[in-house]
């Protein structure tokens, strides 16, 4: 149940036994049932409810506002520089394809491949001589890795089969299937011809399974000081292979880059530097200390509904004779507190390693940014509960609530049925179709065909060189259209609409649709009549009992005196 005086728009209706013929006859059982009904109340009402019934302050609803707008301060700080870090990685991988891939044009690495023997001899030498002449190409800072104050060699590797005879004129064949690897060194020099760098090197294009040339080279982003941070040291790990597992006659060339993110070793920055980084350690500080008090209050409250929960529970047991349904204790555990307690939680860790990033202490930019970015985006999906306190708004919280077990089963079915088409596709368009070559792409293409996405081209690229697949695949393709699109979709948008109509025409008949919500129905005071300020103190069970056991007390005692 949400905290708001709109008590009557969860459950569906159902016939309910009225609680009038369950109310107690002596009268302190009469003021200890209201005093729950009151309490009960009182804690599903919003903060200005809240503030008429006792004058308590939103002191809550004050800090969740100051903290979605700091976090998303934070956010977005991190976000630039996170930024920077991401265009320093894309624009060194863009630099060392033109580096060392001979020829190479942007976006041409689909393409980038080579035909003859001669061509991979070419381009071999070319990353050779281009590695060893780094410090007269390179624009930016970019330098060897060194360990014991020598440069970390070159590796070219190549990977083959043991032995093989392959005869295709006569067709056959002899292979042996283990693989060997054979790696050599090469160190920066001045550029010289592959023949006299490596005189041994040569290459059996019938048993080469690929070729491998791996170096590390190192830079520092600079780019971060201009915003008040220190700079990180680079280790690109680059991998250019040269694949020939085929054995079609065609090579693809591939470079791959490694990036780690290291604490520099030395480093002095003169400046505004030094203010600055205190100032973002202070902000993050704050923002843990406000989320720290955000999930005490929350966890607060979350306590609170488990005490009412048990207290209206006890009711139940004693005066109607029956055991409280799941639904109703459901109402009492506040699904908000509990997302904003863990959006707290993952703020906060956050928070920690994006300040142990700026004092450089770590370097986990994705790890930072999960966590930042999930406990952001929980922080603005809380804001939905303080819209619901609103009548014409709470209806999309009520909807989503009310459908979500239904449209769970339903997903479920259909899930089924386009996990079969996901497999049939895979295996019987892939030889013909680009997109339907892994699974991934089979689900990635289907699913824009539900949405109504490049669906002419998915019939256009369609290869016709077999009559049957092709005809399959019309079925294929029609069918499933008409059945996701025209139905399964048709299906899923009916039940979200009947939801919506029976939240709605609920919220129009304004009458009790739960046991909780009749009982509470009782209760007529309004919040400013002045009556929820009785009820600040512990359980009214508990205090009916103390009050009870003194009674009783004083009853002894006036008898023994007598």
């Amino acid at each position: 149940m949400e905290e708001s005086s709109d008590l009557y728009d969860v459950h569906e209706a159902r016939d309910l036994p009225s609680w009038e013929h369950h109310q107690p006859q002596c009268l302190e059982d009469v003021e200890k049932v209201e005093c729950l009904r009151r309490k009960i109340k009182y804690y599903f009402m919003n903060p200005c409810e809240k503030y008429h019934a006792r004058g308590r302050k939103p002191w809550k609803l004050i800090l969740q506002i100051i903290k979605i707008a700091i976090i998303t301060i934070q956010l977005v700080l991190f976000g630039l520089s996170n930024q920077m870090v991401v265009t320093f990685k894309e624009e060194n991988l863009m630099t060392f394809k033109h580096l060392f891939l001979k020829n190479y044009a942007d976006g041409g690495m689909d393409t980038y491949t080579v035909y003859r023997q001669t061509d991979v001899y070419d381009h071999i030498e070319y990353v050779i001589q281009q590695y060893g002449c780094l410090h007269n190409i390179t624009v930016g800072n970019h330098e060897y890795e060194t360990k014991d104050n020598l440069y970390t060699p070159l590796l070219l590797c190549q990977e083959f089969y043991r032995s093989g005879n392959i005869y295709p004129s006569n067709e056959t064949f002899e292979i042996d299937a283990h693989v060997d690897t054979n790696c050599l060194k090469v160190y920066p020099a001045y550029p010289q011809p592959l023949r006299e760098t490596l005189p041994h090197f040569k290459l059996d294009f019938i048993r080469l399974i690929s070729v491998k040339i791996t170096f590390v080279l190192k830079a520092i982003n600079l780019q971060t000081v201009r915003h008040r941070e220190l700079p990180d040291c680079y280790d690109f790990t680059l991998i250019i292979t040269f694949n020939n597992q085929a054995h079609s006659g065609r090579i693809k060339v591939d470079l791959e880059n490694d990036v780690d993110i290291n604490e520099c070793r030395e480093w002095k920055v003169s400046g505004a530097y030094g203010r600055s980084i205190y100032l973002t350690v202070l902000f993050d500080c704050l923002i843990i200390i406000t989320c720290i008090i955000s999930s005490i209050l929350c966890m607060r409250s979350v306590i609170t509904g488990l005490q009412l929960q048990l207290e209206y529970s006890f009711y139940c047991r004693k005066y109607c004779g029956r055991e409280l349904s799941l639904s109703d204790k459901l109402e009492f555990v506040s699904g908000w507190c509990i997302l904003i307690i863990v959006s707290d939680t993952l703020t906060i860790i956050g928070s920690i390693l994006k300040i142990a990033i700026e004092a450089k202490v770590l370097t986990s930019y994705d790890v930072c940014s999960i966590f930042l970015g999930t406990g952001t985006m929980f922080v603005w999906i809380g804001v939905i509960r303080y819209m619901g306190y609103f009548h014409k708004y709470n209806i999309l919280i009520l909807t989503l609530r009310a459908a979500l077990p239904n449209v769970i089963r339903f997903i479920c079915c259909a899930g089924i049925i386009y996990l079969s088409y996901c497999f049939c596709g895979w295996i019987v368009l892939g030889p013909y179709h680009e997109k339907f070559r892994t699974l991934n792409t089979v689900s990635e293409c289907l699913f824009s065909l539900i949405n109504g996405d490049d669906m002419f081209p998915t019939f256009k690229n369609m290869k016709q060189k077999n009559s049957l697949v092709w005809m399959f695949s019309r079925i294929y393709l029609y069918t499933f259209v008409l059945l996701f699109i025209y139905m399964i979709l048709s299906l899923f948008i009916t039940l979200i609409t009947d939801t919506y109509d029976t939240i709605k025409q609920q919220q129009q008949s304004r009458t009790p649709t739960s046991e909780l919500q009749k009982f509470l129905s009782q209760c007529k005071d309004l919040p400013n009549s002045g009556a929820y300020r009785l009820d600040r103190n512990n359980s009214c069970f508990l205090n009916c009992f103390i009050n009870r056991c003194r009674k009783h007390h004083d009853q002894e005692r006036l008898t023994s005196e007598a």
